[in-house]
């Protein structure tokens, strides 16, 4: 490697340096490490097929593991079966060079378990995830290979994810249902913690009415995410609004946009703006919380800046390479201006101004806790985008019909929770997506949002019933006198749907994931809850799986 020019570098201009992802950062990486018996004789019996397997785990992951934006993971194969110390460094050699986030160990038959981990620390540092898949055949003992390998992992208290097939597996037949939906589990929670890695949660704002969520603890986002955490006060915001740094274009686009997409009812009476000009300073915020979060270009432009009527500046154009983030609001912001109800619900879907593209995570009232959950859940899915909800009311089947006179225990016999919010909430769950793509009845969410990431016309579909089933009404001035625009829409019964909350007990973190479905209530249920709560926010009737709802909501 040439010396480094440091004249070179020290008299060049600062500039914006572009990237062809949202955030910056290095691809998430899966390497797949085959290994086999060493021993003459031994190893040649064993590499064609050996090699089949890996082969098989990586056309399967390649087809069916995506990243936010569509990006496919990426995919790397040690140089040569490892089957000693040596052959072992030079795949941790190839590995380090590649920027390998996770690594699946894949053999057939027996091999030397620990010594293989022991001399090159697993193949990967600590900080490397890892699964070893072990072929279920009578002739060959990959379980034997697994299960030394695993204890070895343990005794060293290394995780590792096993995958080991119930049933004995025909080698010459595709990859068995079990050992697939292990190894895509594996690879997309290993692809999910490597794009998380090095990236950041940008808080702006602080505390939002003592919710312990918006207390944003920087060492557990370090040291359970490697994730790092940027905090702006919310007069960061009103500083670029008002001395208009912002891409003025950007704004009159998505100014139009919701002019044209949208049906929107300002409210009655006596308003703190005029309507076109609340909307417009929606608009303003969006696009704003969006440069704070990744950066833009047109912020560092000369010309731009001065066609515009701002200082260009390059530092202000860069961002904080946030990969999720959170708005304050209440209280200090929403006394006084709109609140951000329109700029998390359209930063927060599949789809803005700019047509269909990769979502972004925000967490109204900057609650970091579930601003996490969400990005989990978001890179898990490859992209899907995820309603931020309270848990509003637990309704009983008894109380609905003591309530409206109408017995829904056909519909929902186990009770359901109102999932609702004050407008912040994705447009994409005014939609069913199953109902989108043919053949979704056979396929598992990743793949229903896979298949309409590939087409354009399903994502013209989506993005046509989300604007049509959404409502944007002003807002309920006792609670926000700044006023703001809340998304408004019911949610399609059917749908099936996870509830999940992080939470932070010492220096812990925990987590709560609940499997269930939304239900479709009769209409006149729907327009009783919602005039007993809110009828300008989102909702969604939602009912756990091997539980009641109160259940659910007393744990």
């Amino acid at each position: 490697m040439s010396r480094p020019d440091f004249s070179a570098l020290a008299n060049k201009q600062r500039e914006f340096l572009s990237s062809d992802q949202t955030t910056v950062g290095h691809t998430p990486t899966i390497a797949l490490t085959p290994c086999v018996d060493g021993r003459t004789g031994a190893y040649e019996d064993n590499v064609e097929r050996t090699w089949r397997m890996v082969e098989k785990v990586y056309d399967l992951i390649d087809a069916k593991v995506r990243l936010p934006g569509n990006r496919k993971v990426r995919i790397v194969v040690a140089p040569e079966i490892v089957y000693g110390p040596r052959s072992g460094a030079v795949a941790q050699e190839y590995y380090t060079q590649q920027g390998v986030c996770a690594n699946i160990w894949i053999s057939r038959s027996w091999c030397y378990s620990d010594e293989l981990m022991s001399t090159c620390s697993g193949v990967g540092s600590s900080e490397w995830i890892q699964a070893a898949y072990g072929l279920n055949q009578t002739d060959r003992p990959g379980a034997v290979w697994l299960k030394a390998f695993t204890a070895a992992m343990d005794e060293k208290k290394r995780p590792i994810f096993g995958i080991y097939n119930p049933d004995l597996e025909d080698e010459e037949g595709p990859i068995c249902d079990y050992v697939a939906e292990r190894l895509l589990s594996f690879a997309r929670c290993a692809a999910t913690v490597g794009e998380m890695r090095g990236k950041n949660y940008l808080s702006v704002g602080s505390v939002s009415m003592g919710i312990i969520g918006s207390d944003v603890r920087r060492n557990i986002m370090q040291d359970y995410l490697g994730m790092g955490s940027v905090s702006v006060d919310m007069v960061a915001l009103q500083g670029r609004m008002a001395r208009g740094v912002y891409d003025k274009d950007e704004v009159d686009k998505a100014f139009a946009f919701f002019k044209d997409k949208f049906e929107i009812d300002f409210g009655e009476g006596d308003r703190p703006q005029p309507n076109a000009e609340l909307l417009y300073d929606c608009c303003k915020m969006a696009v704003i919380v969006k440069d704070m979060m990744t950066g833009n270009c047109r912020l560092a432009d000369p010309a731009v800046g001065a066609a515009q009527g701002f200082r260009a500046d390059v530092e202000t154009a860069q961002g904080n390479n946030a990969i999720v983030a959170g708005t304050q609001g209440q209280r200090q912001w929403t006394d006084l201006y709109p609140n951000f109800d329109l700029v998390e619900s359209i930063l927060g879907s599949s789809f803005d101004w700019n047509g269909f593209g990769d979502g972004r995570v925000i967490a109204t009232e900057n609650d970091s806790k579930n601003g996490v959950g969400m990005l989990m859940a978001h890179l898990v899915t490859g992209g899907i985008p995820q309603m931020f909800a309270d848990i509003r009311t637990n309704w009983t089947p008894e109380s609905i019909e003591t309530a409206t006179g109408v017995d829904v225990r056909d519909v929902c016999p186990r009770g359901l929770i109102d999932k609702r919010n004050s407008g912040a909430a994705a447009l994409d769950y005014a939609v069913d997506i199953f109902k989108l793509v043919p053949g979704s009845e056979n396929m598992s969410v990743q793949e229903v949002w896979n298949a309409i990431c590939d087409c354009p016309e399903l994502q013209g579909k989506l993005m046509d019933a989300a604007c049509k089933g959404t409502v944007y009404t002003g807002a309920e001035l006792t609670y926000f006198p700044g006023d703001g625009l809340s998304s408004s829409y019911c949610c399609p019964g059917g749908v099936p749907m996870t509830a999940y909350r992080l939470n932070v007990v010492g220096d812990m973190l925990t987590a709560s994931v609940v499997e269930g479905e939304t239900v479709m209530l009769p209409q006149n249920v729907i327009d009783h809850i919602s005039e007993c709560t809110n009828a300008t926010w989102p909702e969604g009737y939602w009912t756990p799986f091997g539980m009641t709802s109160f259940e659910y909501m007393s744990k």
